[in-house]
């Protein structure tokens, strides 16, 4: 952690703050975002031009060329967060109401920290047809979709069936985002312990959406299928676990990783194991520092439940491992989507992608481990970039818009310093407005 010693009271305190101030001001403010006017209102006579009669010239005009949308509207900029509250955070299923604030805190991060206008959709449905035609069609209003807390297995086939009829970028934020911050945090917990990806053993603890896809981008970037673990409730994914035939995505899993064919809990998958990759249960105590310890000389552990790990980081150490990531922004190297959806989001709508691709997400990890090594500061408690570096997002955005065109998948081509200016241009305006409205009062401070 930091060479200061700091008691086990004074962490926990630590960890709970968050919720407490939570409480207070969320009814201070009464939500987290709201629609903004982004054009000029130099008199009450310049709503002839933003709407009638002169906004007819311009719908006419996008009736006459319909790709004109994204010149004469927001619709490249503005993203749908979808949600039927299903499984919110690690809360479950607590309903679409219950999950707005969320939503809401998503299209927060979306506009501060890519300059994305993000628009929470909470859905009164869990059926999956209904999502899906849902989103469909919506589709006219935004330049991308953003999933978010739907419960598995469902989110696979709603995700899949949304990008094959969708000619926006859909992603799911809780398997695609997740498994990309995860791959930039092991490749630089790798470069820290100096092993190779290739030889290391994988523990993933939790076999849902997010680390389905986590497992599933680690072996698109080089770890060997055989040498990945998964664990549920129910203990080890292999090719015994028929109870799990009707699960597509586990029981691919069974067939394809575990080369030793381990068959029982967490503490007998992590003996030896170089990783473990934890997306489970909110903790605290949910994995036991006797179980880290049996783990291979200089581990790594991502502990990433929200709102509280799977073990608290200093556990985790205690036990033996030699890096560690939470999903939280007050511990050292937060493992968390925030780190992905905004710079991602951010290159895919400036190209006006059609989808994100893995090979796009791979793009986003290096950028975000690139971005640390840039730095020079790389260490066991600097393994990713920490979200108040705007520029990480702009390196990001820049990545993966160019990998949108090299792989045919962009409507606007533009080159490298084209890109760069136009991530840089839309983040820092974000954090400029921000700063305006809290020091004009029209945010009022709590």
């Amino acid at each position: 952690m930091s060479n200061v010693k700091v008691s086990k009271e004074e962490l926990l305190k630590k960890a709970n703050k968050p919720a407490e101030d939570a409480m207070q001001l969320h009814p201070f403010y009464k939500g987290k975002v709201e629609v903004s006017p982004k054009c000029c209102i130099r008199d009450i006579n310049d709503f002839a031009i933003w709407y009638t009669p002169g906004v007819a010239s311009v719908c006419k005009d996008i009736q006459a060329h319909p790709e004109k949308v994204y010149e004469h509207t927001n619709k490249g900029n503005m993203v749908a967060v979808v949600s039927d509250g299903t499984r919110v955070l690690g809360l479950g299923d607590i309903g679409p109401e219950a999950g707005l604030p969320v939503m809401e805190g998503k299209g927060l991060i979306f506009k501060y920290l890519g300059g994305v206008d993000a628009f929470p959709i909470c859905l009164a449905t869990k059926d999956p047809k209904e999502i899906i035609r849902t989103v469909q069609l919506l589709a006219p209003s935004f330049g991308g979709i953003n999933l978010e807390d739907i419960a598995q297995p469902k989110c696979f086939d709603i995700l899949d069936e949304l990008r094959r009829t969708m000619t926006i970028p859909v992603w799911h934020d809780d398997q695609q985002g997740t498994a990309t911050v995860c791959l930039a945090g092991l490749i630089n917990a790798l470069k820290i312990v100096k092993k190779s990806i290739k030889d290391v053993k994988i523990v993933l603890f939790g076999a849902g959406a997010a680390n389905i896809r986590i497992g599933t981008l680690y072996m698109h970037y080089g770890a060997k299928p055989e040498n990945l673990v998964y664990v549920d409730s129910k203990g080890t994914l292999h090719k015994g676990r028929t109870d799990l035939k009707d699960h597509r995505e586990k029981w691919h899993m069974c067939q394809v990783t575990n080369g030793a064919q381990i068959v029982g809990k967490l503490p007998d998958a992590l003996k030896g194991a170089d990783v473990l990759s934890a997306a489970s249960t909110p903790g605290p105590d949910i994995i036991k520092k006797e179980w880290v310890a049996t783990m291979a000389k200089d581990a790594i552990c991502f502990l990433t439940a929200n709102p509280i790990p799977e073990m608290w980081p200093w556990d985790a150490k205690e036990a033996g491992a030699k890096v560690v990531g939470t999903g939280r922004s007050d511990f050292p190297n937060q493992v968390n989507n925030s780190l992905g959806f905004p710079g991602i989001f951010r290159g895919a709508l400036d190209v006006q992608a059609k989808t994100i691709t893995d090979e796009m997400c791979v793009a986003a990890a290096e950028a975000l481990a690139g971005y640390v090594v840039k730095k020079g500061k790389m260490s066991e408690d600097y393994l990713l970039p920490h979200m108040d570096e705007p520029e990480v997002y702009i390196d990001e955005a820049v990545a993966v818009g160019l990998k949108a065109i090299e792989q045919g998948l962009a409507r606007k081509i533009l080159t490298e310093a084209e890109l760069r200016k136009s991530a840089e241009t839309m983040i820092k305006r974000a954090i400029k407005d921000v700063e305006v409205r809290q020091a004009s009062g029209i945010v009022k401070l709590p």
